[in-house]
């Protein structure tokens, strides 16, 4: 069996006036719900659904641990935080995974997606 990632991730709308952390056992899956406005009611009504940084944990609390720190930085701390591995602000997740593009309106496979019985550790904190 293989070992389960957390992701904790920072998204944003096309014009960077938004930064949104969460977390997530299944990345793809997750821009797809953001991308698709299925995701939270903040990322929807702001239309925030563009990867720009993201780090891997092994398990879940470390991964809420890592969150909860990035959500009381500052914003310029953020962004500096952002520049390290990403300094255009690039669409990391059409990059890393293309078929999440909101644009191309696909649906994950069963694999991105996992059994249809399994919960997937995500948390949508506003």
């Amino acid at each position: 069996m293989q070992p389960q990632n957390y992701f904790v991730y920072i998204i944003t709308n096309q014009r960077h006036t938004v930064l949104y952390i969460g977390i997530t056992n299944d990345l793809a899956r997750r821009l797809w719900e953001h991308g698709e406005g299925k995701a939270s009611y903040f990322t929807k009504k702001y239309n925030v659904n563009k990867l720009i940084y993201f780090e891997t944990y092994p398990d879940p609390l470390s991964a809420i641990s890592r969150e909860k720190q990035l959500k009381n930085w500052s914003r310029e701390k953020k962004e500096t935080l952002i520049a390290q591995t990403n300094p255009e602000w690039r669409d990391v997740g059409r990059e890393t995974f293309e078929c999440v593009s909101p644009q191309l309106q696909i649906e994950p496979t069963d694999a991105q997606r996992g059994p249809s019985t399994s919960r997937s550790f995500a948390r949508d904190d506003e």
